[in-house]
């Protein structure tokens, strides 16, 4: 087992260095110069060359990599191009409000995802099992953002019951607020995400089902629910476990789309901002923690999933 959370730290460093260097380079991709966003079209010569030697600019590549590392591991990620606020105190605003968005969201596909799935392997000719076809192929197919604006002209507009502007209430401070403010962007997103969840469910129940310990189980009159529930469901949790973690990490990563449909005031619309604004150093940091809850998200899972089943640290 310590041998295997070593091989996955190490992978974790590994891809944490290489995403790093990618991040930086955001900052050469871009069309013209940086310091251009910073001091303007208008800008003379004179001052483009302050704002680059300001910037750093001037200096080699790889020393200018050196010092943004460096600069990132004092946690200094600089300061927003557009209103000069310290980047990583914007963060610190936001990534609660993502968190919550995120707890929220998949408490709901995960409550929706199981019942869905095993009615799906269980049932799949019944009226149960195609409904549940259904809701996936229409869901996986429409757009969270169109969902997010269906939600809003039916709960805000027509019955006005929810906020149709999303605003970060921290849930221990006001539990209806926070689920008020949170209700419309979760569920836009729990569509797409209980969809997901329900076919990897329906996936890895139908194939623990068709296991010979399951057969042999029943051969002895094992009672069907206590198959299904204490033998199958339970092994086919395993697979499901990863697309749990995968789905959390993209969760926290920021719902772009969906948090700038419902002005909420999350990492995505931070991001999206940013992008817009050509405010490089937001950008960087935005994608820097996104990268980085992804990651730790995973090496958590893979731990997870080795202490459900000890045949993984074998291979």
């Amino acid at each position: 087992m310590l041998l295997y959370i070593t091989r996955r730290l190490a992978q974790f460093i590994v891809v944490l260095a290489l995403g790093s260097v990618a991040i930086w380079s955001i900052i050469l991709l871009i069309p013209g110069s940086p310091a251009v966003a910073m001091v303007g079209l208008d800008a003379t010569p004179a001052e483009l060359a302050a704002a680059e030697k300001a910037m750093g600019l001037d200096r080699p590549l790889w020393v200018q990599y050196a010092a943004w590392l460096e600069r990132t591991l004092q946690l200094d990620l600089g300061r927003s191009l557009v209103n000069g606020v310290p980047v990583g105190e914007q963060l610190a605003q936001r990534i609660p409000a993502s968190f919550q968005l995120a707890a929220f969201t998949m408490l709901v596909s995960l409550l929706a995802a199981f019942p869905m799935g095993i009615v799906a392997a269980l049932r799949p000719r019944s009226a149960a099992g195609v409904a549940v076809g259904m809701f996936q192929a229409v869901t996986l197919a429409v757009p969270t953002f169109w969902v997010g604006i269906l939600l809003m002209l039916l709960f805000s507009i027509e019955y006005r019951l929810l906020p149709s502007i999303s605003r970060y209430v921290p849930l221990f401070q006001d539990p209806l607020g926070a689920l008020r403010n949170t209700a419309l962007p979760a569920l836009s997103l729990a569509f797409y995400f209980s969809s997901v969840l329900s076919r990897f469910v329906t996936a890895s129940l139908r194939e623990v089902l068709a296991q010979d310990y399951l057969r042999m189980a029943r051969a002895k009159g094992v009672p069907e629910g206590r198959v299904i529930w204490r033998h199958a469901l339970r092994n086919a949790l395993l697979p499901i476990v990863t697309i749990v973690g995968l789905q959390i990490g993209q969760l926290l990563g920021g719902a772009i789309v969906v948090e700038a449909v419902f002005s909420y005031p999350g990492l995505g619309r931070l991001l999206y901002s940013a992008v817009v604004g050509r405010d490089y150093p937001v950008v960087q940091g935005a994608i820097l923690f996104a990268m980085l809850a992804f990651l730790t998200i995973n090496l958590l899972v893979d731990i997870l999933y080795a202490r459900l089943d000890p045949r993984i640290t074998l291979q």
